[in-house]
């Protein structure tokens, strides 16, 4: 079911707006490269490592599409959703060093990224966990009476997991407000998609259960904006979830240890030509919204920030040992009351 022929949003985007979109996704692949380099060095970051490296214009277009208040949440390759929800790049590189002042207190590292004060919910580990805890966001949302709207992002391998069919049916019995996404980026690990289903185009999964789908290029901020407003205003009318598919690419491997042999050099260079961030320049210079002088002050300042961020993860503490059973669990007396 094609979401745009039931909600129709405005389609113009303003000079500010192409800005922030740069900005924010310069913020994230500035980011990524300087986290891959300090991985790099010996000691520096251990453990998993996941790159967003090309998938920057989903983040943008979903924040302009959203509201602060929105939750969102998704796998382990988190750190840009992280960074776009307003978790700062120090704590962000501080808990990939495992330090005391990451935005998990050390404890998560790359795949567990946590900010209740932005609204951001992980960074999950296990593949396709997050489906189910995103729609018990969404659910939380609805019980409270806001109009917030969950925001649940997984990949492509995800769509594979049970859970996704569970959550789907209560999802729609239900009409929660969540908008799921997949960030189909081709390659579950190194397995491609269609070694892995008969059923290529994820967005056609919401048909099983009535719920509109929509399947969208994840290179361009302009559409991901447009579908996800369009979504997120269904939700919060009251109508429920949509699912969209954003046919998007990742630039690196699957983790820092993949060696790619699973696709070829000119498959990354064909996507490469796509690159979000060069046709957001690319609009903004024809436009004359900014000078290329404007550019490169904005660069100027993402690199400081990011050079920032290693000197501040550097210098922080490790987590002290008492700290090593704290929100882990928690003892607590449950009362019941039965109107």
């Amino acid at each position: 079911m094609q979401l745009e022929k039931l909600y129709k949003l405005p389609t113009k985007f303003s000079k500010e707006t192409y800005l922030y979109w740069y900005e924010l996704m310069q913020l994230i692949r500035q980011f990524e490269l300087k986290a891959e380099e300090m991985y790099k060095m010996a000691g520096k970051i251990r453990g998993f490592f996941h790159a967003y490296i090309g998938q920057e214009a989903i983040a943008a277009g979903c924040m302009t599409a959203t509201n602060h208040d929105d939750p969102f949440i998704t796998g382990y390759r988190d750190h840009g959703l992280a960074l776009a929800k307003g978790t700062s790049a120090n704590a962000c590189m501080a808990e990939l060093y495992g330090k005391a002042t990451g935005c998990a207190k050390g404890k998560g590292g790359s795949m567990h990224f946590f900010d209740v004060e932005n609204k951001f919910f992980g960074g999950h580990g296990l593949v396709g966990a997050q489906i189910g805890t995103g729609a018990g966001l969404a659910f939380a949302e609805q019980y409270r009476g806001t109009k917030n709207v969950c925001l649940c992002f997984f990949g492509d391998g995800a769509a594979r997991q049970g859970m996704l069919h569970e959550t789907f049916n209560l999802a729609m019995l239900w009409k929660l407000p969540v908008v799921f996404i997949c960030e189909n980026n081709n390659y579950a690990m190194g397995t491609s998609i269609e070694r892995t289903s008969n059923v290529i185009d994820i967005y056609k999964l919401a048909d099983a259960y009535e719920m509109p789908g929509d399947k969208v290029d994840g290179m361009n901020p302009e559409a991901i904006h447009e579908s996800v407003a369009r979504a997120v205003k269904r939700a919060r009318e009251g109508d429920g979830p949509t699912l969209l598919e954003f046919k998007t690419y990742r630039y690196k491997g699957h983790s820092v240890s993949d060696p790619q042999k699973y696709r070829s050099k000119e498959e990354v260079e064909e996507y490469k030509a796509q690159d979000p961030i060069t046709q957001v320049t690319q609009t903004i210079l024809k436009n004359k919204f900014a000078t290329q002088a404007d550019l490169d002050a904005i660069d100027s300042k993402i690199n400081a920030i990011v050079e920032e961020s290693v000197k501040f993860a550097e210098e922080s503490p490790w987590p002290s040992d008492d700290e090593v059973l704290k929100d882990v669990y928690i003892d607590a007396n449950y009362e019941f009351i039965v109107d």
